[in-house]
């Protein structure tokens, strides 16, 4: 049934992209106008969305969702023209008489599949480049935020039709049926074992994509950092969103000799932020299902609680925890945390932090909290990772001069900014040729052929 449903949808977006309708300049602005419209019409609804997804606040949902894709419309509407305008390239001295350019054109109808942790930004920040771009869009919002996804189909289906943008509403079943459709472009947001899925489908039809995927990412605090200041933007990173967060500072890699003064600093901010009693914080995020809660509880016995640790299943919510006395064996070392919980590790120099990072697959993020430029170029230049911070955690994801995605493991592909025009569109190269004169000597009969060839392409 999905199958043939997800089949006439995608065989009506390509019919309507091949009308030519989404390719000028004055259409794409036009919608990107449109969709700022309906978005800003529909803010209230989208805050309550969240809230009664994931218990955000209406701050922490302006700060982390609705404002950075404003920022992003706003920064696309900008320099969309700019980034359409072809390219002119150099003439190799062989070419002599020849123009060449670089095209941007759309990839066609183009499958975003989005998560549940962010669900209005990850869904839409993606769309804005799609249609910036040129394309067709099929969205698939998470089914764990019914919520939000409801919403996203009635916003966007209020304000285009479906052979443009649509939504696909419902379980893995969906999914499946999208992924095996022939689509243009696949961007996915999730985890990196559904990561592998999607690449697999993508790989039987040869369609390119975009991963966004996620890891354990590390937070280094070396001996000279600021403690109070390196304790406040850790505790923000990492349980904004209740540790949801697939850039959030996984685990501590902190100096032996400020790590007890550092577990001190950050009780503090995390009193400060949240209060005594975290959990009956209204700011305060719940775990997304029960599935997600028992697997997030089972970790709490890793390890020694240093801070926290107390659980409420009825609501779904664990007080910010700090885990000292933990080793890379324990299970809460051996996948992506993706919650309110934050294990703490020691050591000695820093090539013995970086080393530990650089024996585990490439993560999504890396914070690093130093005063000293050589620790910096150090981290920076012996570590592979998707992106980050130094004596910051996830403002790197905010702006959008800063292009955003994985390596490795962690992803592959980038966006944010130009980075979503670049991802969602194909740079075609065209030579034309002058018809006012020929070299002879590159055919096949030419008697001095190889010699110039020779001398023109010597090495």
């Amino acid at each position: 049934m999905y199958n043939d449903t997800m089949a006439n949808l995608i065989q009506k977006q390509k019919h309507f992209y091949r009308s030519g309708a989404t390719r000028t300049y004055e259409y794409r602005l036009r919608q990107l106008k449109r969709l700022k419209g309906t978005l800003v019409a529909h803010e209230k609804q989208i805050i309550d969305a969240l809230k009664r997804d994931l218990n955000k606040s209406e701050f922490e949902a302006y700060s982390t969702e609705i404002g950075i894709v404003y920022e992003e419309l706003k920064f696309t509407i900008k320099h969309l023209k700019s980034w359409m305008v072809p390219k002119k390239a150099k003439t190799a001295l062989t070419h002599i008489g020849s123009k060449g350019r670089i095209i941007p054109e759309p990839y066609g109808t183009t499958l975003i599949i989005a998560p549940w942790n962010y669900p209005f930004q990850l869904a839409v920040s993606p769309l804005i480049g799609a249609l910036a771009a040129g394309n067709t869009v099929v969205m698939k919002p998470s089914e764990l935020t019914p919520v939000m996804s409801s919403l996203l189909a009635d916003i966007l289906g209020s304000v285009f039709d479906e052979e443009y943008v649509a939504v696909a509403q419902g379980g893995p079943e969906v999914s499946q049926a999208l992924l095996s459709q022939p689509v243009d472009y696949i961007f996915f947001t999730g985890s990196v074992n559904v990561g592998r899925i999607v690449m697999e489908s993508a790989a039987k039809q040869l369609i390119p994509l975009t991963l966004e995927l996620g890891g354990k990412s590390p937070c280094i605090v070396h001996a000279d950092a600021p403690l109070k200041l390196t304790a406040q933007r850790i505790v923000f990173g990492k349980f904004t969103n209740a540790g949801q967060t697939c850039i959030a500072p996984d685990y501590l890699l902190v100096h032996r000799s400020v790590k007890e003064e550092l577990i001190a600093c950050i009780k503090e901010a995390i009193q400060e932020f949240y209060g005594s009693d975290p959990i009956s914080n209204p700011s305060y995020g719940h775990i997304v299902s029960d599935k997600h809660f028992k697997r997030l509880a089972s970790f709490l016995d890793n390890g020694t609680v240093a801070c926290g640790g107390q659980t409420a299943p009825e609501i779904l919510a664990i007080e910010p925890t700090l885990l000292d006395q933990v080793t890379w064996d324990m299970p809460v070392m051996q996948e992506e945390i993706f919650g309110p919980i934050l294990p703490v590790l020691e050591y000695d120099r820093i090539q013995e932090a970086v080393d530990m990072i650089n024996d585990r697959p490439k993560p999504l993020a890396l914070y690093l909290f130093t005063r000293e430029p050589e620790i910096e170029d150090t981290v920076v230049g012996s570590v592979s990772y998707g992106g980050g911070c130094i004596n910051d955690t996830l403002m790197h994801i905010a702006t959008p001069y800063l292009p955003f995605g994985g390596v490795g493991e962690s992803g592959m592909g980038a966006y944010h900014g130009q980075g979503s025009f670049d991802t969602f569109t194909h740079y075609k190269s065209v030579l034309k040729q002058t018809q006012l004169f020929d070299f002879k000597f590159r055919y096949p009969s030419s008697k001095n052929g190889l010699k110039y060839l020779r001398k023109l392409m010597k090495p």
